[in-house]
């Protein structure tokens, strides 16, 4: 019975793409539960994803020890994780959806703390369970995540095709990414930006500095159009979040006289926006792949050592460059030009 379901909570604690990949079921609840009150529960790093989605009437967020405050004590951060689960619990959700391809114990103990009705999570053949009440089986180890994720809502008899990613840039800071992109390329100038995001978590998908600089080289030669350059701010040697200072600087460097504009990103919030403001995006598999495809840009992306096939951008056009050997050391700068021009609108000079 779907009929008197008032309040649905949806718990995804994942990295940027995996929740992402989960605002398809958030747009998809909306439309069959309208006057439904439909929350998130998500972690702190994350949050900003779905701060604005229409979708949602509350995001409620924790924070992980490894992304504590300064000063902030683990203890702290378990005792505010504690208090807010609590405070869900008064919430008496009708539904929790585990919102996870996978039989997850860290959300298993949420749900169990928060309680509900009805929780609905994914679960093995053969695994007993006494928290989830609408068992869903695996599907296709082979689609996509929003195409996994969205088999969640079958035990409410919902079963559309899901729709694209949403995400709403913060108001802030979609004005300061247009401040900037106004002061550094000349006005009136219609010609389209290309994104180009050099970082990458896993080793398997980072692709050189001296590759980089003959694309956009090439690129600007070929094309005419302009371009941003983003990256992971940081260090490269820190061990928990490594950055590419280092890198976008020989980049910028190599570029000059490109009219290329340089735009570090220390918060989540800042990407969403800077990327809003862009035409087209060059990148490799991970989570800025799937803001550019959230803000719906036509995308040309190296996948590495990972299933393209899981992951491609959703719901924008896009070409994977993906070799044999799953390096992208592998994949030339003339290949990512051919893909880049295949998919980019064409430049008008100013």
């Amino acid at each position: 019975m779907t009929s008197d379901i008032r309040k649905i909570l949806v718990i995804r604690g994942a990295n940027i793409g995996d929740l992402l990949c989960t605002t398809p079921l958030f747009t998809t609840l909306r439309k069959h539960f309208p006057a439904a009150r439909i929350d998130a529960l998500v972690n702190s790093y994350n949050a900003p994803i779905v701060i604005n989605n229409p979708d949602l009437d509350h995001v409620f967020y924790y924070t992980k020890a490894k992304h504590r405050e300064t000063g902030e004590s683990v203890l702290q951060v378990h005792w505010r994780r504690l208090k807010l689960l609590y405070q869900l619990r008064r919430q008496r959700y009708d539904v929790i959806i585990l919102a996870n391809c996978g039989y997850l114990h860290r959300p298993l103990r949420l749900a169990k703390i928060i309680g509900a009705r009805r929780v609905i999570g994914f679960v093995p053949d053969d695994q007993p369970d006494s928290v989830i009440t609408d068992r869903v089986p695996y599907g296709d180890i082979h689609a996509h995540e929003v195409i996994k994720i969205q088999q969640l809502l079958a035990p409410l008899n919902i079963h559309d095709a899901p729709p694209a990613l949403t995400l709403v840039p913060d108001v802030a800071a979609r004005c300061k990414a247009e401040n900037a992109r106004d002061a550094a390329f000349p006005q009136p100038d219609n010609r389209p930006i290309l994104a180009v995001h050099i970082s990458a978590r896993l080793p398997s998908q980072r692709w050189p500095a001296a590759a980089f600089i003959q694309l956009i080289q090439t690129l600007h030669a070929t094309w005419q159009g302009r371009f941003m350059l983003f990256w992971s701010p940081g260090d490269e040697g820190n061990p928990h979040h490594p950055g590419d200072d280092r890198k976008a600087k020989e980049i910028i460097a190599a570029c000059a006289g490109i009219p290329l504009l340089p735009y570090p990103t220390q918060h989540l919030q800042d990407l969403i926006a800077g990327l809003s403001v862009c035409q087209g995006m060059f990148c490799a598999d991970g989570g800025a792949m799937h803001v550019g495809a959230a803000v719906g840009l036509p995308i040309a992306c190296l996948f590495g050592d990972s299933p393209a096939n899981n992951w491609y951008p959703w719901g924008v056009p896009h070409i994977i460059l993906q070799p044999p050997s799953r390096s992208v050391l592998d994949i030339t700068p003339a290949q990512a030009v051919d893909a880049c021009l295949a998919l980019l609108p064409k430049s008008e000079p100013a």
